[in-house]
């Protein structure tokens, strides 16, 4: 059975690295298209300009549209052209950064990827998602190709919203779990085998880091400040849960998320806090131990994600649009069948209604 483990080709991680970009895009080419929202490019690229002013590289800047739609991505692909350049920048959140890693894969150039939020773990990964022009999830492509830098500022992360690092919490609280799931029964991952023990033990110090500095990381960015605690969380929601998710598997707690995707009410919430549900949602149908379910619960409680449907939103849903929820969730291509037994949409609903009752129960007692 074929082992394998996927990295970007280099990560970094410090207070304002982003000034010293050019010493990471000179390495890769001579011509940079940098894309990014138009409020991250009006308030970063004195910074960046500043990097490149004594060097010959080419920087052109481009908008981003806001959708990693396909057409997005055929539309810089052409700016690249244009302006021949030889490597691209994705600066901002996931949708630009998934952009950015498209145009890479498609031009065959590489890609540095600056985030400006630690909500997610997709600066590291392989994985695009596409959208529709409307915003809605259209298809994932994988391109099988790491960024060649990961560039993480951690000045611009704790200046952003605190929330957004507490939905990276929830995203990368799920590596672990999922991890496990996946090694128990040696499912394939997204690097093309199965676990290794390297990626594995990182999915595990995901989940520790977590548990000592996310309170801690949570004050530090609610004072925009950076702390060795922000520093490790920061790391955990975008290294150590990248490699985990993309090198071990995921299971329930995504799936779970997809299929909430089905009521139009959902999208109010960020992918990682409905993840962090989907995790209490897989230990209940795991049956894994009281323990266990109520440490997940006193973390999500700590740092102030969800542990029940009211605090998603889902107030007033009916059985019957948690039977289409789990019906979703359950479609033969989910990774809920990672799992080790068969899984119904009936098994899901029980499972979601326990993990609300769970969450409730906790409130209470505490």
């Amino acid at each position: 059975m074929v082992q394998a483990i996927a990295f970007p080709g280099k990560y970094v991680q410090g207070y304002k690295e982003l000034s010293r970009i050019s010493k990471y895009a000179a390495l890769l080419g001579k011509s940079v298209l940098i894309i990014a929202s138009q409020g991250r490019l009006a308030e970063l690229k004195e910074v960046i300009n500043d990097s490149f002013k004594e060097t010959d590289i080419v920087v052109n800047y481009e908008a981003f549209s806001g959708e990693c739609s396909k057409q997005e991505v055929g539309r810089i692909r052409e700016l690249v052209k244009t302006h021949q350049s030889s490597v691209v920048v994705g600066l901002g959140g996931g949708k630009a950064i998934d952009t950015a890693k498209a145009v890479a894969y498609y031009e065959k150039i590489p890609v540095i990827i600056v985030p400006t939020v630690a909500s997610t773990d997709a600066p590291t990964s392989s994985v695009v998602i596409y959208y529709k022009e409307d915003g809605t999830f259209h298809e994932a492509l994988l391109t099988k190709r790491n960024p060649n830098v990961v560039l993480v500022d951690t000045h611009i992360i704790a200046n952003s919203p605190a929330r957004l690092l507490v939905a990276g919490m929830g995203d990368a609280l799920a590596t672990f779990f999922e991890a496990r799931t996946c090694v128990e029964n040696y499912r394939r991952n997204l690097a093309g085998g199965t676990f290794t023990l390297a990626s594995y033990e990182l999915a595990k110090l995901c989940y520790r880091i977590l548990l000592e500095s996310g309170v801690a990381a949570k004050l530090a960015i609610q004072n925009k400040v950076v702390t060795k605690a922000l520093d490790n969380v920061i790391e955990a929601n975008t290294l150590l849960s990248g490699v985990g998710f993309e090198s071990n598997g995921v299971s329930a707690a995504h799936s779970i998320y997809n299929g909430f995707m089905v009521m139009p009410n959902a999208h109010d919430m960020y992918h990682g806090e409905w993840v962090a549900f989907g995790t209490l949602v897989l230990l209940i149908l795991e049956n894994r131990p009281r323990q266990e379910i109520e440490e997940v619960l006193g973390f999500c409680t700590s740092v102030g994600l969800p542990t029940t449907l009211s605090d998603l939103g889902m107030t007033n849903i009916t059985h019957e649009q948690l039977l289409k929820v789990a019906q979703a969730a359950t479609a033969p291509k989910e990774s809920i069948h990672n799992v080790a037994f068969p899984v119904t949409a009936e098994d899901v609903v029980a499972a979601i209604v326990v993990a609300d009752t769970e969450g409730k129960n906790y409130k209470e007692k505490i």
